[in-house]
Order: C-alpha cells, then sequence, then structure tokens
C-alpha cells in the first residue's frame, strides 16, 4: 500500500493508504522524494481556490526517482529505473493541434494533472503528497542532477515561473530596470533569473513582515527593496520613479496573492512601451482595471500562466550550475504526516516561522 496526504475540504487533510499501482508497457511508478509547496497550494489548502473540489492529493512539483517504467515508456522519456526527474504540473495529450505547435499548456484533450486530478480518478496516485506517484503515459518529465540535494532539486518549479515571467514573458535582459512586486519564493526566483539574464537593476516589493524575504532577496542580486506596508511603508510608484530617475521599470512582474492594488502600480511602474507580467492569481475578484493607462503608455501586458517545458529545463540548468546558494531559499522540511503543517507554515500561520521554500519529503 501506498501513503498519501490526502485534502478532503478547505484546512483538511487526511493520511490515506492506496493500492500501488501496477505498471505497464507505458506507464510508470515515481518514489518521491521531494514535492515543493506552492503558494497556491497554500490558497487551495484555506478554500480560497478550488473550495468544492473532490478529494484531492496535492502536490504539484514532485520530484523523484524512477521506481518502475516499462519498456516502451522507457524509451518514449529517455530515463531508466534510478534517474531523478522533476515533473510538470500538466499532462497533455501530446497529438492535438495545440501540442503540436507548441502549445501544449492549452490542450483541450488534457484529463489528468498532477496535485489536481481527484483520487476518484485510478489509479489515484496523481499528486506529489504520496510515497509515490503515478507516471501516466502523457506525463512531461525533465531529469536531474542525483547527486543536487533533493530540497534543491525540488526549487525546479518555483525558478522555472523567474525563469519563464523574468526573461521568457518579461524578455528583461541586459542592462534593463526589472519591478517584482511580491518577494516570496518566486519573486526572488524572478530575481535569480533576472540577475542571470544580465538586466541592470532589480527592485522588489515586499511587506512589514517579508523583512526576511527581501533580505534574501538582497543576497540574490536585488538592488533596492520596498516595504509597501507598515509604519515605514513607501509608495511603490513614487519609490521606483526615484530610482531610475524617473525612467521607471522595463519589465514590471506582479506576483503579490489576493491583492489587487498591487496590479496598478505595476501599470504605474512600467516605462512608456514597457512590459508588464502578471502572475499573482487573485482568487476570482475583480480587479479595477484602468485601461488608459495601458493605452496612452503603449504597454504589453502578458498573463503569466505557468510554466514551459523550456523554462523548466533552464531553471534546472541553472541548479545544477551550483552558481547560486538556493540553500539560503529553503527553509523548511516536513515528512508527510507534517503536510497540513507545511501549508500553515508556508502561509505564515505559524508563529516564529519565517519562511520561504518549504518542501515535503514523503519517504523521509
Amino acid at each position: 500500500m501506498v501513503r498519501a496526504a490526502v485534502q478532503v475540504g478547505p484546512r483538511q487533510i487526511e493520511i490515506r493508504e492506496f493500492p500501488r499501482p501496477r505498471i505497464g508497457d507505458d506507464d510508470g511508478l515515481l518514489r518521491v522524494e521531494a514535492n515543493g509547496i506552492c503558494g497556491s497550494d497554500v490558497e487551495m489548502y484555506k478554500g480560497h481556490m478550488r473550495a468544492d473540489a473532490p478529494p484531492t492529493i496535492p502536490g504539484h512539483e514532485p520530484l523523484g526517482i524512477i521506481e518502475e517504467i516499462g519498456e516502451r515508456a522507457a524509451q518514449r522519456w529517455g530515463v531508466q529505473p534510478g534517474d531523478r526527474v522533476a515533473l510538470e504540473v500538466i499532462v497533455p495529450c501530446r497529438s492535438c493541434h495545440d501540442c503540436l505547435t507548441g502549445r501544449y499548456q492549452a490542450c483541450r484533450n488534457r484529463t489528468f494533472g498532477h496535485g489536481v486530478t481527484p483520487i476518484d480518478t485510478a489509479p489515484a496516485l496523481w499528486g506529489g503528497l504520496a510515497e509515490y506517484l503515478y507516471l501516466t503515459p502523457g506525463a512531461v518529465l525533465h531529469k536531474v542532477d542525483n547527486q543536487l540535494p533533493a530540497e534543491l532539486a525540488a526549487m525546479f518549479n518555483p525558478l522555472g515561473a523567474g525563469v519563464r515571467w523574468a526573461v521568457h514573458l518579461g524578455q528583461a535582459g541586459l542592462g534593463d530596470t526589472v519591478l517584482v512586486l511580491g518577494s516570496g519564493q518566486r519573486g526572488i526566483a524572478s530575481v535569480i533569473a533576472a540577475r542571470a539574464a544580465g538586466v541592470g537593476t532589480i527592485i522588489v516589493t515586499g511587506l512589514a513582515a517579508d523583512a526576511h524575504k527581501l533580505a534574501l532577496a538582497k543576497e540574490f542580486g536585488a538592488d533596492h527593496t520596498i516595504v509597501v506596508d507598515g509604519d515605514e511603508a513607501e509608495n511603490t510608484v513614487e519609490r521606483v520613479r526615484e530610482i531610475t530617475d524617473g525612467a521607471m521599470a522595463d519589465v514590471v512582474l506582479e506576483l503579490t496573492p489576493m491583492a489587487t492594488a498591487p496590479v496598478t502600480d505595476a501599470l504605474l511602474s512600467a516605462r512608456h512601451g514597457g512590459r508588464v507580467v502578471l502572475a499573482g492569481l487573485k482568487g476570482g475578484r475583480d480587479v479595477p482595471l484602468r485601461t488608459d493607462l495601458i493605452i496612452n503608455r503603449a504597454l504589453n501586458v502578458v498573463g503569466a500562466y505557468g510554466v514551459d517545458a523550456t523554462a523548466y529545463a533552464e531553471a534546472i540548468s541553472i541548479i545544477e550550475s551550483r552558481r547560486f546558494p538556493l540553500e539560503k531559499l529553503h527553509t523548511h522540511t516536513f515528512g508527510l504526516d507534517d503536510a497540513a503543517l507545511a501549508m500553515e507554515t508556508l502561509a505564515g500561520d505559524v508563529p516564529g516561522e519565517a519562511a520561504v521554500h518549504v518542501s515535503v519529503h514523503p519517504n523521509s
């Protein structure tokens, strides 16, 4: 039997057991080493997103070792038992027009997704908060260096987001000024990606309670930080104007969860013709949008949907390069029985704990 953490309702996680799947020629079984906890995991745990979802094994950032694999699957994926791999969230059909033209994230035939597929879909083990995860034939895998500590290798998803949002979608490049609204793990990952791309100036915003994150952002390459609340609150737009001598930011990344005001700050902080990448989910809330700002400032506004294969591959290369001290980002490791505590810790709801990157290691 396989133990897994199952979310059965808002703030309700139960440990259950499931039969170990039988593996055929086209699929496989992953022994989960670590699963990074994402801000969206926290929002789903709290019931702010997918509150009416049926019981599901969370975890869409699974990293692990190939335990079993079918002959055809091994050839298709280019892996063997013992290889370490990272899994993408989306499981595309690989055959439709969107998939064949490189837009596999838009696949309309996808049925499964890691961390979001209910347990009543056989064989139930679709999420990373389990001892083993089923590798369905359409899964997208990326090989990762086995010698890396698991908690660092598990950063492939947030760092992939930083690469995609800052560099691919934001087009941040040499000499640019980049503003990152939000200092969570993906905000810091965006700093790392932007610095790797050779940008000139990086500015990061955060709450007073995020002092430890803002300090880390500076360690990883941010030139300026802005505290947006509390007694020392600064006006983001005015501070950016001051830092840039009125030129404003070439690229703005809006990554704040649930907050709506930073969207307007993002538009006002971008230079004429600049790029604004929206990646912070707002839980379905309506966000006031001043379209005149977009028109009169000739802004390029881009919606960021997850991470694609190219960004994952580049992020894994950055991790494997060991160029950045990523161990400073990882703050908490939990076992499977403490999956709910891992969510609460990343959410900042555990007194005395200052979390940045949190992972669950189901087999530890």
